[in-house]
């Protein structure tokens, strides 16, 4: 039994190697995961690229933005050998910022980006003080697309950990927020603030976490490093068995992982969110994905159009960064290690992000996969073979 240290920050969609670890899916691989919580991304980032951990649950924009040289730490070459989840994320503002915005008439559907936007804009202070868990986040990316240059000089966003965003709020220190499940429904929990919008009325296939490792050691320990992705894979297609919610949910809040109650944990396991102290409730159809549709396919069509964004607010060459970027999703590792498994494997590396909005068939190992819906809210498309 090969033994690996994993970190992790506790998240919902952490569930993948927890569940590995707990319900003995890394044990079938010949692995016992040690599980190391980190307080916030930069500390987990830091533990993976100092060698404290050998792999870890990250966000998907880390990797990419150390290949293009930004963000500080050590600089050590990370790669994704697989996605963990896919969106899990959820946009909210602070209870007075509710108050106005209800004043307008907005009526909180949980499914107008851009009704949200424009309400959110007419009453927000100047600036906006947004808060993202990490500067190089799926969240961060996504906040910006949605506010485009409405939101260029009328918001300042700001770095709070994940677990302390209900208490910057609760301070007044931000207005609003994005951060992954289940901290916006502590924050809903905690009176301090209402949910205006899922991260999936954004962009619906967004790549939110990844399993990272540094790109020499998954090379040199190809074993090790495909019956981790083996493992994962093989919790996150337990873990999309909507049967599986209320054991996960059990799982997750023990006090080593999550350390929240169950059913709050529920709520984006099933999709069904509290979005208010009124007690609203909204339906998010595929909330947070796990497996279904390729989900844990590492495209590196997903990290170029990370790599495209950072590119533009660093202004560093769109080529370069794209080149770089495509490299750090390996769908090479995922391929070698799902060989003999019989899970269907997608037969290309890349694809058009933002164009389908249904599901569609693709081709694949097996012939039998599909692709779930995949748009960005305002219908734009991300074409890899176009620069």
């Amino acid at each position: 039994m090969s033994v690996l240290n994993v970190g992790f920050v506790p998240l919902l969609d952490a569930a993948p190697i927890i569940i590995a670890a707990e319900m003995g899916f890394a044990a079938e691989e010949g692995l016992a995961l040690n599980l190391k919580p980190a307080a916030s991304w930069s500390l987990v980032r830091d533990m993976l690229a100092f060698g404290a951990v050998d792999a870890a649950h990250m966000l998907a924009p880390v990797p990419v933005a150390s290949a293009l040289a930004l963000g500080g730490g050590a600089n050590v070459s990370l790669s994704a050998g697989a996605v963990l989840s896919m969106n899990g994320t959820v946009i909210g503002v602070s209870e007075p910022t509710a108050m106005r915005m209800r004043d307008t008439g907005f009526g909180f559907d949980f499914a107008d980006p851009i009704g949200a936007r424009e309400a959110l804009l007419a009453v927000a202070p100047k600036p906006l003080r947004l808060g993202v868990p990490f500067p190089f986040s799926m969240h961060y990316e996504l906040v910006t697309y949605w506010l485009g240059a409405a939101g260029q000089d009328a918001v300042e966003i700001r770095t709070v950990p994940p677990s302390l965003m209900a208490d910057a709020i609760a301070n007044d220190e931000i207005d609003a927020f994005c951060v992954g499940e289940p901290w916006g429904s502590l924050v809903v929990e905690q009176t301090a603030g209402t949910l205006i919008l899922p991260g999936t009325s954004i962009w619906s296939q967004a790549p939110e976490k990844v399993l990272a490792m540094r790109t020499d050691w998954g090379t040199e320990n190809a074993g090790s490093r495909n019956a981790l992705i083996r493992a994962s894979v093989k919790a996150a297609r337990w873990l999309g068995n909507p049967d599986s919610a209320t054991i996960a949910a059990e799982i997750l809040s023990a006090s080593e992982f999550l350390d929240l109650p169950a059913e709050v944990l529920d709520r984006g396991l099933s999709g069904q969110l509290t979005i208010s102290s009124r007690g609203e409730n909204r339906r998010v159809g595929a909330f947070v994905s796990f497996f279904e549709g390729a989900a844990n396919f590492p495209w590196r069509s997903q990290a170029e159009w990370i790599g495209a964004q950072l590119a533009a607010r660093a202004g560093l060459d769109q080529t370069e960064a794209r080149t770089a970027a495509a490299s750090v999703f390996r769908s090479d590792w995922y391929r070698d290690a799902m060989e003999g498994t019989g899970l269907d494997v997608p037969g290309a590396s890349s694809k058009i992000e933002g164009a389908n909005a249904e599901a569609i068939p693709v081709a694949s190992a097996f012939g039998r996969l599909s692709l779930m819906p995949n748009q960005f809210y305002d219908c734009r498309v991300f074409d890899p073979d176009q620069t």
